[in-house]
């Protein structure tokens, strides 16, 4: 779930209209394309305001973000199945390098199709960084977007200092931003467990619990994992058992979890860090930074407490 608008009533509108202006009756006109009275414009008013909501939310624009590739992916999916149900059928491809010609793709977006047809143009950056050219042309074609076209960039999660760059400024202010966030290993046994129920499966917390320690830090082999299931058990429930003896352990883990884990006073969850960085074959001495990272924060707060207020 990504999110959503609250938004006045149809009727509402019509009320606030009534109260707010001396005279002012509710209208009992229809809605029309160009009202020629007071009560048609009223009508028709509020309908294209609650229109225009439902609209912005599905906009022309569209930049979709993040750091785990199965939550990308599936909403990438979804944009391109809901716009091919609008009539967007042309699709044109354009991953980003070093070298690419950002020339190439301004010129694509500023020519017709063969067939006048409603198309989407598709930008995969690895990286939130397009460079000066690109990010000029992508601030154009944020602010002026061409027609019968929805742009969809997908990237990788913005650093700090690049949320003020110019074409993602253009792309909140034209368009729609969704950013995917990891799902925390304590959120992701829940996340199993709504998943497990699109596939017809109901997951014990005991069940989901193992499971989430199997798969931490890898949604994607969580989401494979929960098709095997489907396969074995669907539609039915999955006990722990069902879970220890189908699923493998693809969790994967770095050295910042481990220093979580610690200050969390977790050791089973430590433990399992521990050996799978072993397994990772993760430096030693990069493990202990971590470790030894956390033991100074904790000294530094213990010994200026006064800093912590």
């Amino acid at each position: 779930f990504l999110g959503g608008l609250i938004l006045p009533g149809f009727g509402l509108m019509l009320r606030a209209l009534e109260m707010g202006t001396a005279g002012l009756k509710a209208p009992t006109g229809e809605v029309v394309d160009f009202p020629t009275n007071t009560s048609d414009a009223l009508m028709s008013g509020g309908a294209d305001a609650v229109a225009g909501a439902v609209e912005r939310m599905h906009h022309k624009l569209l930049v979709r973000t993040g750091d785990e590739p199965l939550l990308i992916g599936e909403t990438a999916d979804d944009i391109r199945a809901r716009a091919r149900a609008e009539g967007y059928s042309g699709r044109e491809l354009f991953i980003t390098d070093r070298s690419f010609d950002w020339s190439e793709l301004l010129a694509s977006s500023q020519s017709l199709s063969l067939f006048s047809e409603r198309r989407i143009i598709e930008v995969r950056m690895p990286t939130p960084r397009p460079g000066k050219e690109g990010g000029a042309v992508l601030a154009k074609l944020a602010s002026d977007p061409a027609p019968d076209t929805l742009l969809m960039v997908v990237t990788t999660r913005p650093e700090r200092d690049t949320w003020s760059a110019a074409w993602l400024k253009a792309f909140e202010k034209h368009g729609v931003f969704v950013q995917s966030s990891p799902v925390e290993i304590g959120r992701l046994p829940q996340w199993i467990i709504g998943r497990a129920a699109r596939h017809g499966l109901t997951i014990d917390a005991e069940g989901a619990a193992l499971l989430a320690e199997r798969v931490e830090g890898n949604l994607l082999a969580a989401h494979q994992e929960i098709e095997k299931l489907t396969l074995l058990h669907a539609p039915g429930s999955v006990t722990v058992e069902d879970v220890q003896s189908a699923v493998a352990n693809s969790a994967r883990y770095d050295v910042f979890q481990l220093g979580e884990a610690a200050l969390g006073g977790d050791a089973a969850r430590c433990l399992r860090i521990l050996a799978g960085l072993r397994a990772e074959g993760a430096e030693p001495p990069l493990v202990l930074w971590s470790v030894c990272r956390e033991l100074r924060a904790l000294a530094d707060a213990r010994s200026h407490p006064d800093a912590l207020a």
